[in-house]
């Protein structure tokens, strides 16, 4: 699993010109799925997401995690985070899961954000989305699971 995490200082997604999610301080997620991935790539970034401490302090210092501040999540499924471009001019998607398989990792990892107690927002799974975000900083961290 790739998660292109990304610190707003607010946020919205928009399908067929409606909000469908919308967050005030927090992250937008960009959540990519592949083949190997399993629940316990999900967990491991779950964690990473609530407990990674990039947002500033009394002091100006990237200290506080997102449970510290009672931030939020604005989710958004993302299988371009596998798209391969080194050959040709047009990418492959072939390390992206199926969207059936990614769909079910997707929201489990939205399930167990909100289990921990985050807000989470979402887009709409596989539609065209258009996501605005003030990016505060800018502050853009990209999370692997490992594989």
């Amino acid at each position: 699993m790739k998660i292109v995490l990304q610190r707003a200082a607010d946020a919205s997604v928009t399908v067929n010109d409606e909000v469908v999610g919308q967050i005030n301080k927090g992250y937008v997620a960009l959540v990519g799925v592949t083949h190997e991935d399993t629940e316990e790539d999900v967990n491991y970034l779950v964690n990473k997401t609530i407990n990674l401490r990039i947002f500033e302090d009394e002091n100006q210092k990237m200290n506080l995690s997102l449970k510290d501040i009672g931030g939020s999540v604005l989710s958004i499924s993302q299988f371009t985070l596998y798209g391969d471009a080194r050959k040709g001019r047009r990418p492959n998607f072939m390390q992206a899961a199926k969207p059936d398989y990614a769909e079910k990792l997707y929201e489990q990892y939205n399930q167990k954000l909100r289990a921990e107690g985050i807000e989470v927002e979402t887009g709409q799974f596989g539609a065209n989305m258009n996501v605005n975000l003030t990016n505060n900083g800018p502050v853009t961290m990209i999370l692997e699971s490992g594989r």
